[in-house]
């Protein structure tokens, strides 16, 4: 069992000067020692590539290999895209560059796929983060409430994948991902995966659900019910975003649009016709003019 594979933790930052040192120390501080550390700003208009340059000295001193670079701003995916192709990894891990891990995530993530070859992503639960870095827990509607409130006290009771409340006993079939996305932050995953698949495609919106609906063509995954990466939760979260919001059924038309062939092809079919017809047919057409008439009443 190969112990000591290189880990590629890559990370697009942007716009994030108030957490991208807590995020780089959180990797300086992992338990699992053989990494290279790929970071690119994404054309931040804050200080962000100024702190992580300050951060460069101590980087080159505990990782393997540093990249710390800007460039004008291009987007989340062609930024992620430029990343794999530059990590040396066998593995990669991509944190968002307002999270952090948890310092044993990298080695018990790593231990795990090392062992099973036929799995291509592992990835444990996500406790929740404000902007103070203070735990923090979720009402129905993620709204924050006080702990002996919690409705969701981690990101995996959210997602209703733990074991008192799951709805994913397949965590990461194929046909299970086309209803939505439930894989949490923080996943280490097989690089010649993403590449086998063709990384990201710069056209889709929700590179997360995309790449993960992509994996589970070629691999299986694991979740480790234990607390491996800090989710932040705060007003410029992309799926708080109002633009989030708006876009949300382009979104699901483009991973369904998308998606068609290979599902009329592989035995999905069923499957792909109910959740197009329930984001796109008559039923989800009465839905939305059935809450226009409550709005005007």
């Amino acid at each position: 069992m190969p112990t000591d594979d290189l880990i590629s933790v890559m990370i697009p930052a942007y716009n994030h000067e108030r957490y991208i040192e807590e995020c780089v120390r959180s990797i300086i501080a992992q338990t699992y020692q053989n990494i290279e550390l790929l970071v690119i700003d994404d054309g931040s208009k804050d200080k962000t590539f100024e702190i992580l340059q300050s951060l460069k000295s101590e980087c080159e001193k505990r990782f393997v290999r540093v990249v710390m670079e800007t460039q004008e701003n291009q987007g989340t995916r062609l930024t992620l895209n430029k990343l794999v192709d530059i990590a040396n990894g066998k593995f990669i891990c991509a944190p968002a560059s307002d999270d952090r891990l948890k310092s044993v995530s990298i080695e018990k993530l790593h231990k795990f796929l090392s062992e099973n070859p036929d799995y291509v992503l592992a990835v444990g639960d996500n406790e929740i983060i404000n902007t103070d870095s203070k735990r923090v827990y979720w009402g129905k509607n993620r709204e924050i409430v006080l702990e002996d409130q919690a409705v969701y006290k981690t990101f995996g009771d959210e997602l209703h994948i733990n074991s008192d409340d799951n709805k994913h006993p397949n965590f990461g079939d194929y046909s299970d991902l086309l209803k939505g996305n439930y894989i949490p932050n923080g996943q280490l995953i097989l690089r010649q995966s993403i590449l086998d698949v063709g990384k990201y495609d710069p056209t889709i919106y929700l590179e997360d659900w995309y790449m993960n609906l992509q994996l589970a063509k070629c691999g299986k995954f694991k979740y480790i019910p234990e607390i491996l990466y800090s989710y932040r939760w705060h007003d410029s979260n992309t799926v708080s975003s109002p633009e989030f919001q708006k876009k949300s059924i382009e979104i699901y038309r483009q991973i369904y649009g998308h998606e068609k062939e290979y599902c009329l092809a592989n035995g999905h079919k069923k499957q792909w016709q109910r959740q197009w017809c329930k984001r796109f047919g008559w039923r989800a057409k009465w839905k939305k003019l059935r809450n226009f008439i409550r709005r005007k009443q």
